[in-house]
């Protein structure tokens, strides 16, 4: 028994002589807690608890303080209870993650849901307590995302997201996430007509889903979550009505269609409402989206492109065809632009009739300059 310090904790090591691979150094003025050394210099705060003598590890020095040990350990001891009888300061970091995503099902919209889910699980499989989670642990996975700067900004709002919910419910006193800001280069890639042409053919050639998916991208110039979340109830003969609650930027958009665009989405077969539902998942969008775009391009010849340079290219395509500005940013539904602030206060001009008729213009260039 000993009383640590963070001095003797800098200087600790494995008892002269010791034949055990791992030591561990109890606090003489606090019961059942220590710190744990094993052989090669891993520190670990621990606690023994309970009639078995059942040890929690607290997190590993010096990702986490002797003074941050003490607090979880006092808390582990004081029975600390979730809504549902579990201890908090024991919650695993996968538990959290359930936890957080079937909030964030009820309480934020299809697309964002599906992206929290697909990035958590994807990137972060912690194997700890959610409690021992370090900066140390976040960050790593972030540089290991280092050379898609995009995935590795999403995953980090993704995660950040997750623990600043951790501390308002009460699992956690301060979330292990640092602020941290991104630069990210904006993009400029525009597909060639040429280019346009063998996606929609390859488009053509797999179907749906997501061949199906990448021809109204292609059509309409909408985000990814917006097209794939799309259901048979928000579409009519003349347009598709997207809820405000649904797009990013909170306002209802009604988005005319062409003739292109209304077969193609007549020809969708399904029994449920969503036009493209996930896999055993009806009442969910697809979200398969990195393994479908590799299987997609590997037999596409063309130069690297994100589905978002698809919206860059519609937005390019109608310029191209003399469509004016505020009127393409109405279709791809911009809240700043050309009409914006003050003048977008008293510009309640619906612009209906000029979005219909760029519709129908970007749907005659398609079928003329890029053969569909």
């Amino acid at each position: 028994m000993t009383r640590l310090t963070d001095l003797l904790i800098k200087k600790i090591a494995l008892p002269h002589g010791a034949t055990k691979r791992q030591h561990t150094y109890f606090d003489d003025g606090f019961k059942g807690f220590g710190l744990r050394v094993s052989e090669g210099g891993a520190k670990s705060f621990v606690l023994m608890y309970g009639k078995r003598r059942q040890l929690m590890t607290l997190g590993r020095y010096p990702d986490i303080s002797l003074a941050e040990a003490r607090l979880s350990a006092r808390k582990a001891l004081a029975g600390i209870l979730d809504d549902s009888g579990s201890r908090v300061s024991a919650m695993s970091f996968a538990e959290a993650r359930k936890r957080f995503l079937e909030d964030a099902q009820t309480n934020t919209k299809p697309s964002t849901y599906t992206e929290y889910e697909r990035l958590l699980n994807k990137h972060f499989s912690l194997e700890k307590r959610l409690g021992a989670v370090s900066r140390q642990d976040i960050m790593d996975v972030v540089a290991d995302l280092k050379r898609s700067p995009s995935t590795a900004q999403h995953a980090f709002v993704a995660v950040r997201t997750m623990m600043n919910w951790a501390v308002r419910r009460g699992y956690l006193d301060m979330s292990p996430v640092p602020p941290l800001r991104f630069k990210i280069t904006s993009r400029s890639r525009i597909l060639t007509d040429e280019e346009l042409k063998l996606v929609w053919q390859r488009a053509e050639e797999v179907g749906f889903p997501y061949g199906r998916i990448v021809q109204l991208l292609i059509l309409t110039g909408q985000r990814r979550g917006e097209i794939a979340g799309l259901r048979r109830s928000w579409i009519d003969d003349v347009a598709i009505i997207f809820p405000a609650g649904f797009v990013k930027n909170k306002r209802e958009h009604k988005l005319p269609i062409a003739p292109i665009t209304k077969q193609l989405v007549e020809a969708l077969l399904g029994d449920t409402d969503m036009l493209f539902p996930a896999r055993g998942r009806p009442e969910q969008p697809f979200n398969g989206w990195s393994k479908a775009k590799r299987q997609f391009d590997h037999q596409l010849d063309i130069a690297p492109y994100t589905l978002h340079d698809l919206r860059r290219t519609y937005s390019s395509n109608l310029a191209k065809a003399g469509v004016p500005i505020h009127v393409t940013e109405r279709l791809l539904n911009h809240v700043s632009g050309t009409v914006s602030g003050v003048a977008a206060i008293y510009n309640r001009h619906s612009y209906d009739s000029e979005m219909r008729e760029a519709v129908s213009i970007h749907e005659m260039f398609l079928k003329h300059q890029c053969k569909f």
